[in-house]
């Protein structure tokens, strides 16, 4: 071992390891994470649609007037604006989006969801929503299910506090 590397072993605090409750928690958690996103990738592989489509598709769904400011959906997508406008001419060149200035501020681009893009989310929604039953919500039981969104909601703030 080097100089430095003895060194900074020394003045390292020791790890917070995990106990066996926390460790089997924590694989638990991880085994959903590693399978859960690309099982939900395939059911969408159907309507021919990434994650990431019906992501843009869904959150454009719930604004006021079926738009957004990239911006915005970048963040909420969790996601870079190079990445996102990948995604948005793929998406406009299917005629699901189109972009144009804010009118507020021309500085920002609106994301805007077309007619099309309507009818392709609503057409892939419910094999979706079946899929999102099947695959997390049926096991669980009412309290178990309030139980996970508070759990979720803890971690996403935390995520959130980590960036």
């Amino acid at each position: 071992m080097t100089r430095n590397v003895a060194r900074l072993a020394a003045t390292t605090p020791e790890p917070r390891w995990l106990s066996d409750e926390e460790l089997a928690a924590w694989m638990s958690m991880a085994r959903v994470m590693t399978l859960l996103p690309p099982a939900l990738e395939r059911q969408l592989r159907g309507a021919c649609l990434s994650w990431m489509d019906y992501h843009v598709l869904a959150s454009l769904s719930e604004q006021d007037r079926h738009r957004m400011r990239m911006s915005t959906l970048a963040e909420s997508a969790n996601s870079s604006l190079s990445r996102l406008s990948h995604v948005m001419r793929r998406l406009e060149d299917q005629g699901f989006v189109r972009r144009e200035p804010d009118p507020g501020d021309p500085r920002y681009t609106l994301a805007i969801l077309t007619p099309d893009g309507h009818d392709k989310l609503a057409a892939a929604a419910p094999a979706h929503v079946e899929a999102v039953r099947r695959m997390v919500l049926d096991p669980l039981d009412p309290g178990e299910l309030e139980s996970l969104r508070s759990v979720f909601d803890r971690i996403y703030v935390a995520l959130g506090r980590c960036r």
